[in-house]
């Protein structure tokens, strides 16, 4: 366990503000100084004893003026068991932006500083309370957009991410000093067992080839999808978005181009978050509006994973259609035939569309099939991302790739007889680099980056 790094004390609001919204706001108090400045302005009813991790009734004044702030409970939480391993008080007061801004404003006055963005995680990773990796799961746990990002980042939180890469790297580092021992005190010691350290070093690798197969699903189920919905105009493609996601996002009328620009809505389906994309009907256009609309849809198209072509059964296949697809076939598509309700007979379109789904976007027909479709596109994907029990995220993908190019070089080194003194230098790069994913071995500039990224009360 890591000594207790004594430092300032810090405060911010803990817990979502919105206006006229939320029973309780969350004051968060971390440092040496925290008890003190608490004790100042909260007033228990009673003679409560100021024990660790007990709730104490009372409340917020101001100590001047004896101006009552809000009635709240605080909890007093004593180094070192707290979130950060240091003295933490929560003052839980009643929601809304005024009880807790009015808290906050008297702890900085009497002597917290606001904390920086995911300071408290980033004092909790310093005292040894949590590693690299459950820091970054809890960012993960609050962003999550599905219950399966959500298991996902619960189970890093546990430490099962970290303790994998432990293990491998504590095997590196008993190799390590196994080899270098041989290098010092070669006379001394029997031989080095080669076969067993081929082993060990192969079986490392295994575990971090399989670790890293799972950035690709991780990264299915932390972003999602990114779902572009696309045709010429009046084919009823905002009809489909606001049938798919049960409201009315995108105007729907009659008149061509009424959409202007991308609308997004986001959905879940399957577990999977969906970011699905209503851009503008493209055309040929002199409206100088709806030719930066136009602009904007065929960039969202091409950033998309997946491409709903949309075209209206009632007109069937058209040259404005087959224009549209000359210039997305080479995307991931799904044509999509709208107005199937009304449409004309013997429908044609290019053959080598595989993906087809029939709807009829005003009377909710076809959609449960559209999220079969989808779900089938990237099928192989969203089911090895819901078995997932860890995922990694793109800094721990590097770290690891860093990690297994160092292995793969210590097994060149080995075949081809080089002294020990080479090995030693890519088993070294190795145990760095596991060392980088869970926090044991990090530059400032890496913590900086991570922690900057969460909200200020983390």
């Amino acid at each position: 366990m890591k000594d207790i790094i004594q430092q300032d004390t810090i405060v911010a609001i803990a817990s979502a503000v919105v206006p006229n919204q939320g029973s309780i706001g969350i004051v968060r108090l971390s440092g040496v100084n925290a008890l003190e400045i608490a004790q100042k302005i909260f007033k228990p009813q009673g003679k409560p004893k100021w024990q660790s991790h007990q709730v104490i009734y009372g409340y917020v004044k101001n100590p001047i003026t004896e101006k009552v702030v809000d009635e709240a409970l605080l909890i007093y939480m004593q180094s070192p068991r707290s979130f950060t391993r240091e003295d933490v008080i929560e003052f839980h007061c009643h929601g809304g932006i005024i009880p807790v801004q009015q808290v906050l404003e008297l702890c900085l006055e009497y002597g917290a500083r606001l904390a920086n963005g995911g300071e408290f995680s980033l004092r909790a990773f310093l005292n040894g309370r949590i590693d690299l990796t459950q820091a970054e799961s809890i960012a993960e746990m609050v962003g999550a957009k599905s219950a399966y990002a959500s298991q996902v980042a619960l189970a890093g939180l546990q430490g099962k991410l970290a303790q994998p890469i432990r293990d491998m790297r504590h095997n590196l580092l008993d190799i390590l000093a196994e080899v270098e021992a041989r290098i010092d005190f070669e006379d001394d010691l029997p031989p080095l067992d080669e076969e067993q350290i081929i082993q060990d070093v192969e079986e490392n690798l295994i575990k971090i080839k399989h670790i890293l197969a799972t950035k690709e699903q991780g990264e299915l189920l932390r972003s999602g999808l990114k779902v572009a919905i696309v045709g010429r105009p009046n084919v009823g493609k905002s009809s489909l978005l606001n049938a798919w996601s049960k409201s009315d996002r995108a105007i729907v009328t009659d008149l061509p181009g009424t959409t202007r620009d991308v609308v997004e809505s986001q959905l879940v389906v399957n577990g999977i978050p969906i970011q699905v994309l209503d851009t503008a009907g493209i055309r040929e256009t002199e409206d100088t509006v709806e030719k930066i609309g136009v602009m904007r849809s065929l960039k969202a198209v091409n950033q998309a994973d997946l491409v709903l072509f949309t075209i209206s059964g009632e007109t069937g296949w058209m040259s404005e259609d087959e224009e549209i697809y000359q210039q997305i076939k080479h995307l991931n598509i799904i044509l999509i035939i709208n107005k199937i309700d009304i449409a004309k007979e013997n429908l044609t379109y290019p053959p080598e569309i595989k993906q087809i789904v029939k709807t009829a976007a005003t009377i909710q027909q076809g959609i449960t099939d559209l999220e079969n479709a989808i779900i089938n596109t990237v099928e192989t994907g969203i089911t090895q991302a819901q078995d997932l029990d860890i995922a990694i995220n793109q800094r721990q993908a590097a770290a690891l790739t860093r990690a297994k190019v160092a292995l793969n070089q210590v097994q060149e080194t080995i075949d081809n007889q080089l002294p020990l003194d080479f090995w030693t230098i890519d088993l070294r790069s190795a145990i760095q680099a596991l060392g980088e994913i869970t926090g044991e071995e990090v530059t400032e500039s890496v913590l900086d980056r991570i922690f900057s990224r969460f909200c200020i009360g983390k």
